[in-house]
């Protein structure tokens, strides 16, 4: 119990009134003094004055006995308040720790969650893609049709997102799914014919009539996304067709190729085609996957407001390893034979692939959604997993017909 000590005014006799002791610490606020003037009077005699720390009066009466009461009664009261405030503090204080604990747990799970499901399908992917790049033929073409109409799909659902049609016209609905049928078959016709230029003219021609003579008023906006999507998601993917089934030059040099089996095609199965295809899809892979790190580990400076989730520095890692990767593969498969020429090529797939992922995020970005669609868990939609590929296998492609003397055997 301590004592506290009160003033004395006039002919006042000092006054001591042992109160019960209350914590000082900083948690809470430290309780109001309570003053005492005692003074006397001829008439009065002996009376005392209370006064709390708001200057409120406690109480008059003589010889101090019914103040003094009144300032203990106050007291009394005065502290079990501020422990019930102070106690009822603590434990909001701690409901909001624990509450914010677990909100981060659950994200550290949601994070862990999201990585082994893109893990687990990344490397799923990647087999399959590995096992219809071997096989070539009519097994690659299938594929990328199959690939090339899930795209158009998800491109015409974000044409017609919220985001987008509010400063544009989107293209009806049987007009978006017959584009789809047109870039799915433009692959196959590829494949058998070689060239798909009249084909893609002739698709072009029938989409604009179509959307010239609907009902109501044609708009511009109609026809340039309807175009940009026959170009984007049907024409571009052909190009791997004609790199994988179109460079049919034997790669001599290429040892695994005198190793592989003659029932699964022999020497002759590994061609200029296959080998550069490899290299250029490994070469996206590495350049995706060293681009994400990177930004990860040393990511300050933002590339650019498309996508400002990549840095400068997760770009310059991604180069590095995209031309590593290319460097090495074609020391493994004696293609190229030339250093410079494997620099180059693989500094042709980096800047295409960068680009192609830039141009969907754009596409994401106006259309207002963080995915293109929900088909691969913890990957999103198809878009978001062959953007990197759109431009790429019409530059791989060109380079290799028109700069590689010889295909670069």
């Amino acid at each position: 119990m301590a004592t506290t000590s009160y003033s004395q005014l006039h002919r006042c006799t000092p006054l001591s009134v042992s109160l019960p002791s209350l914590c000082s610490c900083p948690c809470r606020p430290s309780p109001s003094r309570t003053l005492v003037f005692t003074r006397t009077s001829a008439k009065l005699g002996n009376f005392d004055l209370f006064f709390d720390g708001n200057k409120r009066p406690l109480g008059l009466g003589r010889n101090g006995i019914l103040a003094r009461r009144r300032a203990l009664t106050a007291v009394a009261r005065a502290e079990p308040k501020n422990l019930g405030d102070d106690n009822a503090n603590q434990e909001v204080h701690k409901g909001h720790k624990l509450s914010s604990n677990e909100d981060v747990v659950s994200e550290h799970q949601q994070k862990a969650s999201q990585l082994k499901k893109r893990i687990f399908f990344g490397l799923g992917i990647g087999l399959s893609v590995g096992v219809v790049v071997l096989a070539g033929g009519w097994v690659f073409a299938a594929a990328v049709a199959a690939a090339v109409f899930v795209g158009a799909r998800e491109y015409f659902e974000l044409v017609r997102s919220h985001g987008i049609t509010e400063g544009m016209t989107p293209p009806p609905r049987f007009v978006s799914r017959v584009c789809s049928v047109i870039c799915a078959l433009m692959p196959l016709v590829t494949l058998y014919r070689g060239q798909i230029d009249v084909s893609v003219t002739s698709a072009s021609f029938f989409v604009a009539m179509a959307l010239l003579l609907q009902r109501g008023n044609p708009r511009f906006a109609q026809l340039s996304s309807t175009m940009f999507g026959l170009f984007y998601c049907g024409y571009l993917p052909c190009f791997w067709v004609k790199l994988r089934c179109g460079l049919a030059a034997p790669a001599l040099n290429t040892r695994i190729g005198a190793a592989w089996p003659i029932l699964l095609g022999g020497q002759a199965h590994w061609t200029v085609g296959l080998v550069a295809t490899l290299v250029s899809f490994s070469s996206i892979i590495a350049a995706d996957t060293c681009a994400f790190l990177g930004g990860k580990a040393f990511g300050r400076t933002p590339l650019t407001s498309v996508s400002p989730k990549k840095t400068w520095e997760g770009t310059i890692v991604g180069l590095g390893g995209c031309i590593a990767t290319s460097v090495v593969l074609s020391s493994i498969f004696c293609w190229p034979k030339s250093l410079l020429s494997a620099i180059a090529f693989g500094f042709l797939n980096f800047f295409a692939s960068v680009f192609g992922d830039l141009t969907e995020s754009m596409i994401k970005r106006d259309a207002g959604v963080k995915d293109s669609g929900s088909l691969i868990p913890g990957h999103g939609g198809i878009l978001d997993r062959v953007d990197s590929y759109m431009f790429t296998g019409a530059l791989a492609y060109s380079f290799v017909k028109t700069f590689l003397p010889m295909y670069g055997v």
